[in-house]
């Protein structure tokens, strides 16, 4: 049985928007916009310094300052206890957070390395979804986007997830065999949430099947 979907997406797929609707349609609770409150709410810090490292690495110079930063005695200190807030330390905060909240179930989780944190569990569904330039381009473009601002974001922000997943779980992105399913949700959102759900309610039923013939 399936308590949790971990939904990653390619920037302007309409991985989110999906999320939502499969949330929905569950009765489960979504977190995509609340796992930048609740981050923001432990570290005791703004929305927007979360969203600043959110699914992207600290910058190379950044790391480099950190490390003389944190001599001597503060090398020894857990991040936790750090005041600074930066990727590292979200890091290590989402993935208390994603077990957390798998630990509950019934949730539907978008990125931020969730599929990676939960890949061990078997009660997680993984999904990617992706779509082509074109189609992201349309879809940012229904949103209010100007076409170089869409093509500008379609260009660049998967760049730093790729950089994001090599860094923190030395893993290409998308990883192919972390995902029970990845869909193009070119075919629209109504048939890739029908067809998400379809899978999950297949592999479930098989696993239920092969338990009762074992």
């Amino acid at each position: 049985m399936f308590r949790i979907i971990a939904l990653e997406r390619e920037f302007g797929s309409g991985g989110g928007g999906i999320a939502a609707e499969l949330a929905r349609r569950l009765g489960w609770k979504l977190w995509d916009q609340q796992l930048t409150c609740e981050i923001a709410k432990r570290a005791q810090v703004s929305e927007h310094a979360v969203a600043l490292c959110d699914e992207r690495v600290d910058s190379r110079l950044y790391r480099l300052a950190k490390t003389f930063w944190r001599g001597s005695y503060e090398r020894s200190l857990p991040l936790a206890d750090s005041k600074a807030f930066d990727t590292d330390r979200m890091m290590t905060m989402m993935e208390q957070i994603s077990e957390s909240i798998a630990s509950e179930g019934n949730a539907v989780i978008v990125g931020r390395g969730s599929p990676f944190f939960l890949r061990e569990r078997d009660d997680t569904f993984s999904v990617f979804c992706y779509a082509p330039r074109a189609e992201k381009i349309r879809r940012l473009l229904a949103l209010g986007k100007g076409h170089e601002e869409a093509e500008d974001l379609v260009e660049n922000v998967d760049k730093d997830r790729v950089a994001y997943i090599k860094h923190y779980f030395n893993a290409e992105w998308p990883t192919r065999s972390l995902y029970h399913m990845m869909i193009n949700t070119v075919i629209g959102d109504e048939k890739t949430v029908s067809e998400i759900l379809y899978a999950m309610e297949t592999l479930a039923a098989q696993r239920i099947e092969a338990a009762l013939r074992a």
